[in-house]
């Protein structure tokens, strides 16, 4: 196979929504407060609902979208970083709610960056004739990792899925994913931690401001470049919903003039592996891109980690 392309898009978001004057209630914060900083109004928060829910809800909407079925897949991969379940692993537990007979099925954890990981080994399983239709998910219940007494992360993450099912393209066809630029800055990997049995989630939030707003743009540009196409041919440019402001930078460094940048964090908060799926599907939603767009995705955040490449819009 020439390579791989993404078929659909689909995602879930739980139904309660908490606003920023509901986390006024609950800590020392503010409407204004929050937005100044990191620009989110609103974030979806799971009740009654498992990290499996979320991502299944996602992925079901993926494959109707795709026309098809459960039978057809034969690798399931699932980026999360918040999974409480060691064995089974997340995508086998989606894979068997979903119906899927005897995929592949395997977790990644690159925390902010996971979809693109993910995205990337199951374009390489597609390209080395391991597989032939995936679906790959980013699902997270970062809620399950906060501490509600400080601002300083209450009041940023969010729940959420995000999937897409992605499928081999014949020989000769222009692939639809393109090359992974990836890697990681293990030395500053405790800049973001989710630490315990009874997991809590820190930062260092002006170290990864200082991080994402001077080093991702010029990776960015290499995943162009890998894919043959200059910055300003992007007609959507979907990176990690870290905050308003890190988007914002990173955009205006990109030279992608005439690119649709998602800004998906200002209602749904930051949900990790799960903020680029979420916000490249409703961006296709709302048609706001186009069938064969080409459009960068690129996730970077907990790791250090990083991962991106340019796809064509399903």
């Amino acid at each position: 196979m020439s390579g791989s392309r993404i078929v659909a898009l689909g995602h879930y978001q739980p139904p309660k929504v908490l606003t920023n004057d509901d986390l006024a209630v609950l800590v020392d914060t503010d409407d204004e407060w929050i937005r100044s900083r990191v620009g989110i109004r609103t974030r979806h928060i799971a009740e009654g609902e498992t990290l499996v829910d979320l991502a299944t809800e996602a992925a079901q909407k993926a494959l109707a979208r795709s026309g098809r079925t459960a039978a057809d897949v034969d690798l399931v991969v699932v980026a999360t970083c918040t999974a409480i379940e060691r064995s089974p692993n997340t995508a086998a537990a989606v894979a068997a709610r979903l119906g899927v007979k005897a995929p592949a099925a395997y977790d990644i954890n690159t925390v902010c960056s996971g979809f693109s990981y993910a995205l990337a080994t199951a374009d390489h399983a597609i390209r080395a004739g391991a597989a032939r239709t995936a679906l790959v998910i980013g699902a997270e219940r970062m809620s399950d990792t906060l501490d509600w007494t400080d601002r300083t992360t209450c009041v940023i993450f969010g729940d959420g899925a995000g999937a897409a099912v992605v499928e081999a393209q014949e020989d000769g066809a222009e692939p639809g994913i393109g090359p992974v630029v990836w890697g990681s800055e293990p030395e500053k990997s405790d800049a973001v931690v989710i630490t315990g049995w009874d997991p809590v989630i820190s930062q260092q939030g002006q170290s990864v401001f200082r991080w994402a707003t001077t080093q991702i743009a010029p990776l960015a540009r290499q995943a162009c470049e890998k894919a043959g196409i200059d910055p300003s041919e992007l007609k959507g440019f979907v990176p990690h919903q870290a905050n308003l402001r890190i988007i914002d930078a990173i955009a205006r460094k990109l030279g992608a003039p005439d690119a649709v940048v998602a800004r998906d964090v200002v209602d749904s908060g930051n949900t990790s592996a799960a903020s680029i799926p979420l916000a490249f599907s409703k961006l296709v939603e709302r048609g706001e891109l186009s069938p064969g767009d080409p459009v960068l995705l690129f996730g970077f955040g907990g790791g250090l980690a990083y991962a991106g490449q340019v796809v064509r819009c399903p």
